[in-house]
């Protein structure tokens, strides 16, 4: 038990720390941003939210280890960023099977606002790239942030950023700009 100093007669008094009120008050701050990270990664608003509540109920289920770490909120991101991906592998997976029992050849067409070309981009990159870019330039993320999100060295976030805008800008044909 904490204890808080109370008054000018300097009276320890216990600080009662409920598990249940940290968390809601943890969930509250980084639910959207999660959300938002996941949105970014796998193009579905519901996924991200799925995606989002699992990631938060294994934070609650691990609280009282969770609620420890420096940055809880790192460890809930590189959870969700991890089962979206794991997300995606599945139902890529399921895709290529339904294409297979259907017999056809051509993949689905999936429809995606227009507005969204830069994250259909960002989508299409390497996962690791895509997860630097997404927490990058949607969360505003420093390298050292990233780096404790995604659990790699700052040197290996800079290799996937540089990459990534390498490769988004070919795509979005920004690399022809100034005589490139």
């Amino acid at each position: 038990m904490a204890y808080v100093m109370s008054g000018d007669d300097a009276v320890p008094v216990p600080l009662v720390v409920d598990r249940h009120a940290a968390f809601e008050v943890f969930y509250a701050e980084h639910l959207r941003p999660v959300v938002a990270l996941v949105h970014s990664l796998t193009g579905s608003r519901a996924a991200a939210e799925d995606v989002a509540q699992d990631a938060f109920a294994t934070a609650f289920r691990k609280w009282s280890t969770v609620g420890t770490y420096e940055d809880p909120g790192a460890w809930v991101r590189r959870v969700a960023v991890n089962r979206a991906v794991s997300r995606y592998r599945r139902v890529a997976s399921e895709g290529r099977a339904l294409l297979r029992l259907a017999g056809r050849r051509e993949e689905p067409v999936a429809m995606e606002p227009a507005d969204e070309e830069f994250w259909r981009e960002v989508r299409a990159l390497p996962a690791r790239q895509a997860q630097a870019v997404a927490l990058h330039y949607l969360e505003d993320r420093s390298i050292a942030e990233i780096a404790a999100v995604l659990g790699v060295a700052e040197p290996t976030v800079r290799v996937h950023l540089h990459r990534g805008r390498i490769e988004l800008a070919r795509r979005l044909g920004l690399d022809r700009e100034e005589g490139r």
